[in-house]
């Protein structure tokens, strides 16, 4: 019989409540110290939105945690003790016990979003006593199905596949859990990740532990993710994806077949109808486009996490102006929120209608990600690094996308996959790596296109063959980047014109226009003048 975790804590240990925090609302901590998670359930909380009870142990722990793991978790535990009794008291439900049992979430929320690079176990708490207790509140199948779920993810990342025993007390499976999050921190994939967004100055991952709800309940129960407008292409229209009978990690991974978010209008419409209404609000209290994570148990809408959506190119430029419209950001917030690579992604060569329909159709699916993108199909990971670092143009082929595939992603010109919805792991990924994506083309498609020299057309969600001629156009060629370049010539320390009798810079890099404001100039003459005006706000700031 597995014995219960001590929670004394060394005489010589100070104890830190600041450590372990509720977030009910009431934290004041910012998201550096809560992580972005923790810090969206806290505002969630905050505006009577229906969040189940959580409580996040900081950052700082983690950084801590690394110098001294053992030492660490015995100076928080009491506070997770106690957290952990406020969660059963805010449920009235107990933790790893029945007649009413109390499982939870442990999850990783890292200061700036990382999506699906770090760790997360779900349905924590439960043993054959409680999967009992389950089976006469609900139903023997949801009670086993829940367990199964906890085993395989429980056993996948805590127990890093090994085959020791998973313990039967709960408090033990909490400690396991959170420290595995932690542990995911200096996984591959995050530190790749985090070098290539310029992250590697964040100290560590909150935890955040969380009331479970269950969508995988009941038909009345499901769950999805909702961005409040469409991150592919900057629409002012809701875009999200829902699964009946599941659990978000169906939804996030992409193994599952998921439906689109009308459907849930259609089977419960008033909890869309809530849904609606919460990235509402929460964009106006944000003033920028939400990806939320919810739940449906029973009918009853739960929101799990919010955050800023990741989004495309040209959906960050057209969100920053639609925004800029309606009064939620000023003109120095959209200057910020579109960077100079936002706009050299839009200003590569694209591909002309006559070209596209005149190759032969390979596939079609969901387009995740805008842009196009040619290269030769490869189907491993490892294969297409190496082809990349010889200087092959790679697209990345896969069955569906894992977070252990971010390498071959980064190395990747464009992702396609078989299987997966528009807010899977790939779709995710691609956006925020500024991959052309498709995704869910169909099952055999792997085996089918391997080795092909085949064109990925992201805004048209389409597999072409061969490698496609693409046109190239200017910033002058959209409305969008011209009515941008007028707010930057008014706030910009340095005014970039196509033409006149200005000084020329030699390219519109960083350090060109460094040097030119390092010279005092105040107009130049640029091949890509919103490039260089955006460059140099940027560089200010």
């Amino acid at each position: 019989m597995d014995g219960p975790i001590t929670t004394r804590v060394p005489n010589d240990l100070p104890s830190r409540d600041s450590d372990v925090v509720l977030l009910d609302g009431s934290a004041c901590q910012s998201p550096d110290v809560l992580g972005n998670k923790g810090f969206g359930i806290n505002t969630m909380r905050r505006r009577g939105l229906p969040v189940p009870p959580a409580f996040c142990i900081t950052t700082d722990v983690c950084a801590r945690w690394f110098d001294d793991p053992d030492t660490t978790v015995e100076r928080i535990w009491p506070h997770v003790c106690e957290k952990v009794a406020w969660l059963e008291a805010e449920t009235s439900r107990s933790f790893g016990a029945g007649p009413r049992p109390l499982l939870v979430s442990v999850r990783s929320g890292a200061a700036q979003s990382m999506p699906g690079m770090l760790d997360t176990i779900l349905n924590l708490g439960i043993d054959d006593a409680v999967e009992s207790a389950l089976a006469q509140e609900f139903s023997p199948a949801f009670a086993h199905d829940t367990r199964d779920r906890f085993l395989r993810m429980y056993r996948s990342i805590v127990l890093c596949g090994g085959d020791e025993r998973i313990p039967d007390d709960p408090h033990q499976q909490l400690r396991g859990a959170i420290e595995a999050v932690f542990r995911s921190w200096t996984s591959e994939r995050a530190i790749v990740y985090r070098r290539h967004r310029g992250l590697d100055d964040l100290a560590g991952t909150a935890v955040v532990v969380q009331a479970m709800v269950f969508g995988n309940k009941d038909k009345n129960s499901g769950t999805g993710v909702l961005f409040s407008r469409d991150p592919r292409t900057g629409a002012n229209t809701a875009f999200g994806e829902w699964l009946a009978g599941g659990q978000g990690e169906d939804v996030v991974s992409g193994v599952a077949d998921v439906e689109p978010i009308a459907i849930l209008a259609q089977r419960l419409p008033s909890v869309h109808a809530e849904l609606m209404r919460a990235a509402r609000t929460l964009e106006e209290v944000t003033g920028d486009v939400q990806d939320i994570e919810f739940t449906v148990e029973d009918g009853r809408l739960w929101l799990l996490q919010t955050r800023t959506a990741k989004r495309s190119a040209q959906a960050a430029v057209r969100l920053a102006l639609a925004l800029r419209r309606e009064g939620l950001i000023d003109d120095d917030e959209t200057l910020r929120r579109v960077t100079p690579d936002h706009v050299r992604t839009l200003v590569l060569p694209a591909l002309q209608p006559e070209t596209r329909l005149a190759a032969r159709l390979l596939a079609t699916g969901l387009a995740a990600c805008p842009g196009v993108a040619a290269g030769r199909a490869y189907t491993d990971v490892d294969d297409a690094i190496d082809a990349a670092e010889r200087g092959e143009d790679v697209i990345l082929l896969r069955t569906a996308t894992s977070p252990d595939d971010v390498q071959g992603m980064l190395a990747a010109r464009g992702i396609v996959t078989e299987i997966g919805g528009a807010t899977s792991h790939a779709a995710v990924v691609g956006r925020e790596l500024g991959r052309p994506s498709v995704v869910g083309c169909g099952r055999g498609l792997v085996e089918r296109l391997a080795g092909t020299l085949i064109t990925v057309d992201g805004t048209q969600g389409e597999v072409r063959e061969g490698a496609l001629e693409l046109t190239a156009w200017s910033e002058s060629d959209s409305p969008d980047l011209a009515a941008l370049t007028e707010i930057a010539y008014r706030h910009s320390p340095l005014r970039a014109h196509a033409g006149g009798n200005h000084p020329c810079l030699r390219d519109d890099s960083e350090a060109a226009v460094r040097d030119a404001l390092a010279d005092g100039l105040s107009d130049v003459c640029s091949p890509t003048p919103l490039i260089t005006m955006l460059t140099a706000i940027h560089l200010t700031r």
